[in-house]
């Protein structure tokens, strides 16, 4: 595993640069304190894992992923690729992420997709990239920049949970468009991705769904 991309506290510059650009913002680290995300694989096996991840729980997930490593040995192009669809059935892959995980070991193994490529490329370059391969969209392309790349000025506006939280820190009324980081995210460039983790860490650590505001959870500070 390599190291967390991102090790963040009170006193990083970066977190001092949001919370100076945005003081709701800048409370809302002072909330959460520090927080670090999760150390991260090799990229492809990144990229295999957020396949078999989706639209299920993060239970039935890990216990997917684990029976496919048991079956191929590893997450990686050559393992997967010597696997038959019947095999990675019944390891609990339903035929279309099959199909996209074939997919991407094809574009893998063929050079049409180069992973050791992507530390090089621009953001929007690396979106192109991953959306190519089929059950990969841009949610997933933007969760790579941020997690596995560590790029620092990604906001997934597509996040339902981003947008949950933003609602919540800033306060605002309902909106049928469900365009609420629309308004408040441009201060936080170029330290994006920092202000969506402590977004997501505010649900994590049951801030939003305290039925408190965001006022009233900064008075137990």
């Amino acid at each position: 595993m390599n190291p967390p991309k991102f090790q963040l506290h009170s006193e990083d510059p970066r977190v001092r640069a949001l919370a100076a650009a945005d003081p709701r913002m800048g409370r809302l680290t002072a909330l959460i304190g520090g927080l670090a995300t999760k150390p991260q694989g090799a990229y492809f096996a990144e990229l295999a894992r957020s396949i078999i991840s989706q639209q299920i729980s993060v239970r039935a997930a890990a216990t997917i992923r684990g029976r496919v490593i048991e079956l191929a040995g590893e997450l990686s192009p050559a393992a997967l690729s010597a696997q038959t669809d019947a095999g990675l059935r019944a390891a609990g892959l339903s035929a279309s992420k099959v199909a996209y995980i074939r997919d991407l070991c094809g574009k893998v193994l063929s050079g049409e997709l180069q992973l050791e490529k992507l530390e090089d490329m621009s953001d929007e370059e690396v979106v192109g990239a991953l959306v190519s391969v089929k059950g990969i969209g841009k949610w997933s392309a933007e969760m790579f920049l941020i997690f596995a790349l560590g790029r620092e000025d990604v906001v997934s506006f597509g996040d339902a949970g981003l947008q949950r939280a933003a609602k919540w820190l800033y306060a605002m009324e309902d909106r049928d468009d469900r365009k609420y980081l629309q308004q408040v995210a441009a201060p936080w460039s170029p330290y994006g991705s920092i202000a969506s983790l402590y977004l997501w860490e505010a649900i994590n650590q049951g801030h939003v769904d305290s039925g408190e505001t965001f006022e009233e959870r900064c008075k137990h500070l």
